[in-house]
């Protein structure tokens, strides 16, 4: 009788060992050289209890430079199943403009996509899977991509390689920069008119 309660209090601590750690990346953002925030990138492999990847992507930025004021937390949140296809993307955003959202789930044979960001409302649908994503590019050279599914717009951006280890993301306009080295990636360029966001890897 003890045996078994001791293998019952231990069996918790035994699941919990073998569920691994998520892949963790961290990354400082700068505007004009000053540190105004961060942005981090966790995965989450399978498990026998959850056999989805799950993948994050958090930004959190403050800027006060001059007449220019910006506070936005957001946070991306992917769901993708065991063969590769994204079946849910959520991205939840608070800023000092107000509180915006973006969905975008498989529904049998396509995707309903809903955005509602600040200045940017998108709905659509989408036939075909999608099996790599704007979140995916921080783990990882987008080797072979030729697009990326913003899941904050809810569309997708062309991607397309520059000098070695280095890609151009762009769409409607906007232009980002991705750096890698040995396939990590270690600088983020996110052009702006104003002035560039700057995110290196800490």
């Amino acid at each position: 009788m003890k045996v078994l309660l001791f293998l019952f209090f231990l069996l918790p601590a035994l699941t919990q060992a073998q569920t691994p750690a998520p892949e963790t990346r961290r990354y400082a953002i700068e505007v004009a050289g000053l540190r105004v925030g961060t942005m981090t990138a966790t995965r989450q492999l399978p498990t026998p209890a959850n056999p989805e990847t799950i993948s994050t992507l958090t930004s959190d930025v403050q800027v006060d430079i001059l007449f220019y004021h910006l506070v936005i937390y957001y946070k991306v949140t992917n769901y993708v199943r065991a063969d590769g296809q994204l079946r849910l993307s959520t991205v939840n955003a608070r800023t000092n403009q107000g509180n915006f959202s973006s969905r975008t789930e498989w529904k049998e044979d396509h995707y309903d996509i809903v955005a509602d960001q600040y200045k940017h409302r998108y709905r659509a649908t989408e036939t075909r899977p999608i099996r790599y994503t704007v979140t995916d590019m921080f783990f990882g050279e987008p080797a072979n991509q030729p697009r990326a599914f913003a899941e904050y717009f809810g569309d997708f951006f062309v991607v397309k390689p520059g000098k070695a280890g280095r890609y151009q993301a762009t769409r409607a306009g906007r232009e980002d920069e991705y750096q890698y080295k040995d396939g990590q990636l270690m600088t983020l360029i996110k052009k702006n008119p104003l002035k560039n966001f700057i995110i290196r890897v800490l």
